[in-house]
């Protein structure tokens, strides 16, 4: 027989291990650390949570489809969130996908939480360890079918994580560029300006390209330039962030500023960001 534990806390262990990851990452703790955590965040943590909310009564499902589940669902989510994210500002990057990911997994555990609240307790599910798998034999086509689908989803992420890696895949150099609000969020950007006045953003470039790179930054408003910053050589990995400034020259509805980063004297812009903002007399 399993060992069970008590209502919610395998809900209270994830928010710990979640925090945890947290710390990890803002400490730039040695990589294995940080794949300890991080691997059953993405594959585990967020399939588990939303299976837990959606199936709170005992017995909804068994302890094996729980478990295939969560693996399943958790790289579905985590492919899906990336998706979400490659559309917007943010991108595929570490911060974008730690925080949307654990934004999900505590919005699920919440949800599960209240749904399990509201039976009686012999009818919540309560997460059991230690269980000892029935034989072969005496599992039903579907649960062989499922075990095989389980084992076979793990071992290939968590061969693909190891393989990533040990041997990074060449050909994924680039260059983050982002605009962040004077509070360096992705908020309160400078909108609303009165002819005069200057505006005020964070810009930041992140190279990873692999080698030393050279970059320019110009800022242009409705096709007029409007500022320029000297150039930023920057090693593979390091990053450059810094308030810009720019002032339109005149006034006028939903006009244009652009951030264009130029690499290496490239007479072509290499990136480019914008903002619209409405000038008042």
């Amino acid at each position: 027989m399993g060992k069970q534990i008590r209502d919610h806390t395998d809900l209270v262990a994830i928010g710990i291990i979640v925090v945890a990851l947290l710390v990890v990452v803002a400490l730039s703790a040695p990589v294995p650390l940080r794949v300890i955590f991080g691997l059953p965040f993405m594959l585990f943590f967020p399939g588990y949570t939303l299976v837990a909310a959606l199936f709170p009564r005992v017995g909804q499902v068994n302890g094996l489809e729980r478990l295939a589940l969560s693996f399943g669902l958790s790289i579905a989510l985590t492919v899906f969130i990336g998706l979400i994210l490659n559309y917007t500002p943010w991108g595929i990057t570490l911060y974008p996908i730690l925080l949307s990911l654990i934004g999900f997994v505590v919005i699920a555990s919440v949800i599960a939480y209240l749904r399990r609240r509201r039976l009686r307790a012999d009818e919540r599910f309560v997460a059991t360890f230690g269980v000892k798998m029935p034989g072969w034999a005496k599992l039903s086509a579907r649960d062989r079918v499922l075990s095989i689908a389980l084992v076979l989803s793990v071992v290939v992420a968590i061969a693909a994580v190891a393989y990533m890696f040990a041997a990074p895949p060449a050909g994924e150099q680039f260059t983050e560029f982002y605009v962040l609000g004077p509070g360096g969020q992705a908020a309160d950007y400078p909108t609303q300006l009165t002819l005069g006045d200057e505006g005020t953003v964070l810009v930041g470039v992140v190279n990873r390209e692999g080698e030393e790179t050279s970059y320019s930054l110009e800022v242009t408003t409705d096709g007029v330039r409007d500022g320029e910053v000297r150039p930023i050589t920057l090693g593979d990995g390091d990053t450059w962030e810094e308030e810009v400034s720019f002032a339109p020259q005149h006034s006028g509805e939903s006009q244009k500023v652009e951030f264009l980063l130029y690499k290496g004297g490239e007479s072509e812009p290499y990136q480019t960001l914008h903002l619209f903002v409405d000038v008042s007399d």
